[in-house]
């Protein structure tokens, strides 16, 4: 429809076309009042015509776009239109509603500017369907759809419902707190305390003191009694992050706690019995330190009833997406920001790049973006310039060696982009066969996230995320 001509036509005709529109539709003038508030607008904010119209648009729509970001203004300023694939605005039932909206300046006859005009969608029955989809790659905090994930996903239930210590290897930064925390929120221990304690920030004296306890003139300073986290999580869960990191020392006294399932305070003279699950978790190669005398062997066996191993984030690259949305909705709700997903140019960086801080980089990287993108898509620009130069180089080496295969990487990559990474959608765009896709990625060397056409990135992009 075009807006040019509006205050030619019949005031009722107007009313009659705008309230059968499915998308609601407002207009306002030079100072920003709202001038027309159609049906659907009615609906969608809770706001009856009567309130709304007269009223400043920025009171009645209270949406994360106003101010600065709002694309009605910059419209009226810059004499064009807008469009914002992810928003929101908040009804009048004081609840967070999300949009998109499209923007465009509104004329008389003589196409002089009388104002604005604004569409806007209600999404939030996409929104739960996504959040449904959402929670099928999720336990507890842990986000993921690899299949390497996705099994640790079915036998953390079993795990959780035993009594065992558990092991957890993984690379600083994989969320290994995360997957302790899950299996205490599975268990019958749910309803206890959970501590997590990270062994390689403490010397031996404060992380026996932190664990055990001490009694009144136990040491200097020492003018009470403290409990511990093994008396202060009784019938609960304590993570013992960083156990390869502990001296020979402690691990013997260790040892004979979970053995015993009493331990002795600091400065006591009685020992005291508590019913806890230890959970220990390590980035280090716990058999290398037991073959260089570093850890104990009996320690070893103590702890390693059950293993787990979280895969580094270059070893399920797959999940890169999900995990990037789940970042970019986390932090457009704690920002107040309408950042609507990463580009196909942005995540192909990231694509490329290995990963050593794993997840907790990945969300570092995604902070930094939102420093410097406020809405709209997050762009290569947007990311550290150390991940673009990174990128580029790679593909510059490979085209110095190699110009031919530099070429059909880029093209198979760009192809692959346009379609969300949809094997079967991108060689029919090629012209070729999907399994000759296949053997070209795989003899090209291109890393790629294991999705397929059933598995889309969402176009919109929030807890602690796994790794």
């Amino acid at each position: 429809m075009s807006y040019k001509n509006l205050d030619l036509m019949d005031p009722t005709a107007f009313e009659i076309i705008l309230d059968s529109i499915s998308d609601g539709v407002f207009t306002v003038d030079h100072q920003w009042r709202i001038m027309t508030f159609n049906h659907a607008a009615q609906t969608i904010t809770g706001i009856p015509k009567a309130q709304a119209v007269g009223k400043p648009c920025h009171s009645v729509f209270r949406s994360n776009m106003c101010g600065d970001n709002c694309a009605l203004k910059k419209t009226m300023k810059e004499g064009r239109s807008f469009s914002v694939s992810s928003a929101y605005i908040i009804s009048a039932d004081q609840i967070k509603i999300p949009i998109s909206l499209s923007t465009s300046l509104l004329r008389d006859k003589a196409g002089q500017v009388k104002g604005g005009v604004e569409i806007f969608r209600d999404h939030s029955q996409i929104e739960a369907l996504r959040k449904h989809i959402y929670e099928g790659y999720r336990m507890g905090d842990i986000i993921a759809n690899s299949a390497a994930m996705i099994k640790i996903f079915q036998l953390l239930p079993q795990i959780s419902q035993s009594q065992s210590t558990v092991l957890i290897h993984g690379e600083t930064g994989t969320g290994k707190g995360l997957v302790a925390r899950a299996i205490h929120n599975l268990s019958s221990r749910r309803d206890g305390p959970y501590w997590a304690i990270n062994c390689g920030a403490l010397p031996d004296t404060l992380l026996e003191s932190e664990l055990f306890g001490y009694k009144a003139g136990a040491f200097t300073n020492a003018v009470k009694d403290k409990p511990g986290y093994f008396a202060l999580a009784d019938k609960g869960t304590i993570l013992l992050d960083e156990i390869g990191d502990t001296s020979s020392a402690f691990q013997v006294r260790l040892l004979r706690v979970l053995e015993t399932s009493e331990f002795q305070p600091l400065g006591g003279i009685k020992k005291e019995r508590s019913d806890v699950r230890i959970i220990a978790a390590t980035n280090r190669d716990l058999s290398r330190l037991i073959k260089d005398e570093k850890f104990r062997q009996d320690l070893f066996y103590r702890i390693n009833v059950v293993e787990i191993h979280i895969p580094p984030l270059r070893r399920r690259m797959e999940d890169l997406p999900l995990l990037t949305d789940h970042f970019i909705d986390k932090l457009n709700r704690i920002r107040d920001k309408g950042v609507a997903g990463m580009s196909r140019e942005a995540l192909s960086i990231l694509m490329t790049h290995d990963f050593p801080g794993n997840v907790r980089e990945l969300e570092n990287i995604i902070e930094h973006a939102f420093v410097l993108c406020n809405e709209g898509e997050i762009r290569p620009r947007h990311l550290p310039s150390h991940l673009v130069r990174h990128s580029r180089k790679a593909l510059d080496h490979l085209a110095s060696k190699d110009p031919l295969k530099a070429a059909e990487t880029e093209v198979i990559l760009a192809v692959l982009q346009k379609n969300h990474y949809d094997r079967q959608a991108a060689a029919r765009d090629l012209g070729i066969h999907k399994t000759t896709l296949f053997r070209k990625i795989e003899r090209l060397g291109i890393i790629l996230p294991k999705i397929d056409g059933r598995h889309k990135r969402r176009g919109t992009g929030g807890g602690q995320v796994l790794a």
